[in-house]
């Protein structure tokens, strides 16, 4: 990997510790704003520096959502750097450690991922050098502060890296808004500071977000959500005639309900696009009875007709309906992945960039679209739980399936070759 030039904000990433640094004696460094704007890479490179430049035969943490992401972000991404720097570095998969030498110095990074509460137990127990939390902002509290104690060998520093969120999140409130109080320098990265991507990418990059998410992820804004969550969808025009293409293959997902509406939702894809063509919504309350889950089996066959269906997603809380599809014999069926934010985030990136689109065949989907917002006073990303059941199973399509069909792999491990 060859470098034209840095900007003078990441030149200071990747020298603030150093011994001629003003900034040398800060205990963390934090970074954050647009996407792609060159923080991650720097601090990566940054980070190994620093630790071999003032440590050898210790212990430091890389921390990240998940394996997967740290394979994703930081380790695709640094990685082939810091070898044409000169480290050589090894994996063990049974460990989640990579071993890194250069010259006569070897020390050990080992990986986190930091999901959910229960994530804290993980990191227990280790005595670290460093820690290094790429997107900490997805990361739960509990699980970055037992990181942070791990760090008890002197001279330790942490590396915070982020897109922003809500402006009440622990991290924002704590650490950016306090950074001088933790003695921390803060550096806020856009677009512009990143010389390495030409104006075209940036564009693109810039067409991928609408609303919340543009001013998050491309302004760098912690900003809070409010108004519709997909605010491009409130326009009739968005909505497409349906097409007479001859579909490669098709889908459906499913967000069921007995005392909730209940919305499936028939996919085609063509090319590298995916069409919302139909769909059954059956509302209870409005019809003035429940249906059975044999009666919305009975829905979902006349939905698809004789098309032959390649996956259905479904609720993963639906477990009855699960079963009964299964035990049909008819479909293959899949339990949805339900994050609903980074789902949100997801939907939202495949309508601007034309990955999904919604036919006008698909009326209760227009208007959801049109009404789901925001909860105003949640002091969080959470939308409300009304006009959400097609979005819902839309959701579960663009992070299930989609996923399958683009073979983007979900293993949550790393494999490398025993030397590199």
């Amino acid at each position: 990997m060859e470098f034209d030039s840095f900007s003078k904000k990441q030149i200071k990433v990747l020298s603030w510790w150093h011994k001629e640094s003003p900034h040398r004696n800060k205990d963390a460094i934090i970074c954050d704003g647009s996407i792609r704007s060159g923080k991650t890479l720097c601090m990566g490179i940054s980070f190994i520096a620093w630790a071999f430049y003032n440590f050898k035969d210790e212990r430091f943490a890389i921390c990240g959502k998940t394996i997967r992401s740290i394979r994703r972000n930081f380790i695709d991404a640094v990685f082939p750097a810091i070898k044409n720097l000169g480290f050589k570095y090894s994996f063990k998969i049974s460990e989640n450690l990579i071993e890194i030498k250069t010259l006569n110095r070897k020390n050990k990074f080992y990986l986190f991922g930091g999901k959910d509460e229960s994530s804290a137990s993980l990191i227990q127990g280790i005595t670290l050098s460093g820690v290094f939390f790429d997107e900490v902002a997805l990361m739960p509290r509990s699980f970055v502060e037992q990181a942070l104690a791990r760090c008890s060998v002197k001279n330790s520093k942490f590396w915070f890296n982020c897109n922003p969120e809500y402006p009440q999140h622990w991290f924002y409130q704590d650490w950016i808004v306090k950074n001088k109080e933790k003695n921390a320098l803060y550096l806020h990265f856009n677009l512009e500071d990143n010389p390495s991507i030409s104006d075209k990418v940036k564009k693109r990059y810039k067409n991928l977000y609408t609303g919340t998410f543009y001013e998050r992820f491309i302004l760098g804004k912690w900003v809070a959500s409010a108004g519709v969550v997909y605010p491009s969808m409130t326009d009739p025009k968005a909505f497409l005639d349906l097409p007479s293409y001859n579909f490669e293959s098709y889908y459906v997902s499913c967000d069921y309900g007995t005392v909730n509406p209940a919305s499936f939702g028939l996919w085609g894809k063509y090319k590298d696009s995916f069409y919302r063509i139909d769909e059954y919504y059956y509302d209870s309350r409005k019809a003035g009875r429940q249906k059975t889950d044999e009666e919305h089996y009975e829905s979902l066959v006349k939905l698809v007709k004789d098309l032959k269906i390649k996956y259905i997603t479904v609720d993963p809380s639906a477990a009855s309906f699960i079963a009964l599809i299964k035990q049909r014999n008819k479909f293959c069926v899949i339990p949805a992945k339900n994050n609903v934010l980074d789902g949100i985030r997801k939907v939202s990136s495949a309508i601007k960039s034309k990955r999904i689109f919604i036919c006008n065949t698909c009326k209760d989907s227009m208007r959801e679209f049109s009404l789901y917002r925001w909860e105003d006073s949640a002091g969080k990303d959470v939308p409300l739980k009304e006009n959400d059941h097609a979005m819902d199973d839309i959701r579960y399509f663009v992070t299930t399936i989609m996923p399958m069909e683009n073979d983007e792999s979900d293993n949550d491990f790393l494999v490398f070759a025993a030397e590199r």
